[in-house]
């Protein structure tokens, strides 16, 4: 492939690979599949030890390692003040998430997992986690996530975030006008501008680079996840991703040690 080629082409060209890796980690780690809908959610892991889950794979080979740098390039848009984004730009370590807000387990990750990882690596200049609207569940979920973008524009994305994950909803728990009571309950300022950016050109567009990117990728269901391009499918235990964070901030200070010398 020429050093000229689109993003969108390099994403494209190395999604089935993706997909094959999510596969077989999927595969591993999860118990078992819970079907909502038309379309299943990644399951997690039985409970255990990180050190157990195949999740944590052994140390990957140099080749592996540049391919998930390619990854991570390719997703980690790390854009100054994105309202979609927690963490410092440049922070070491990239957690690109593609969820539907009709997902239980993206709702579970978000109610158990994330908070972790905010506290431990987030605050601590670590991580930056990056969210990504990937709708698999039809029209109400489109909606959720137009509303999500829209109190973005407001800087209430991550309040309104947190409360569609509050507990699972679906159909009409998600209809305009509770989309529009629940923005209220998370401070979204002005009411009639969310409404107009909820349907607005500019949110479809926001969301079709999210699902582009997605399927690109080979994303398949929700819960999908890349750390520093390192792909984890499905609400993993906590432990995984503190794990895999870990491992990805090793590694990124080794590359910076050896670029210094």
């Amino acid at each position: 492939m020429s050093a000229s080629a689109s993003p969108t082409r390099k994403i494209a060209a190395i999604g089935a690979v993706l997909a094959l890796i999510v596969a077989v980690i999927a595969i591993g780690v999860a118990v078992g599949k819970a079907v909502e809908g038309k379309r299943d959610d990644a399951a997690p892991a039985a409970t255990g030890s990180p050190e157990a889950a195949a999740s944590a794979q052994p140390e990957e080979d140099a080749g592996q390692q540049r391919m998930y740098e390619e990854y991570a390039k390719l997703t980690s848009r790390r854009v100054a003040g994105d309202p979609l984004a927690i963490g410092k730009k440049d922070a070491p370590v990239v957690l690109v998430e593609y969820a539907d807000y009709q997902c239980s387990f993206c709702g579970r990750f978000t109610r158990e997992t994330q908070p972790e990882l905010v506290k431990k690596f987030v605050d601590a200049g670590t991580l930056r986690i990056e969210f990504r609207n990937f709708t698999i569940y039809g029209a109400d979920s489109e909606r959720a996530a137009r509303a999500s973008w829209a109190a973005g524009q407001q800087g209430r994305f991550w309040q309104l975030h947190d409360e569609l994950y509050a507990k699972t909803r679906k159909g009409d728990a998600l209809a305009e006008e509770k989309l529009v009571e629940m923005a209220r309950t998370s401070g979204v300022p002005d009411l009639d501008k969310f409404r107009t950016d909820l349907k607005s050109a500019d949110a479809e567009q926001a969301l079709k680079k999210d699902q582009d990117e997605g399927y690109q990728l080979g994303v398949q269901s929700t819960p999908s996840f890349l750390v520093n391009g390192r792909p984890i499918a499905g609400a993993q235990p906590t432990g995984i991703f503190e794990q895999v964070v870990k491992e990805a901030a090793a590694t990124a200070a080794k590359k910076t040690e050896g670029a210094a010398k």
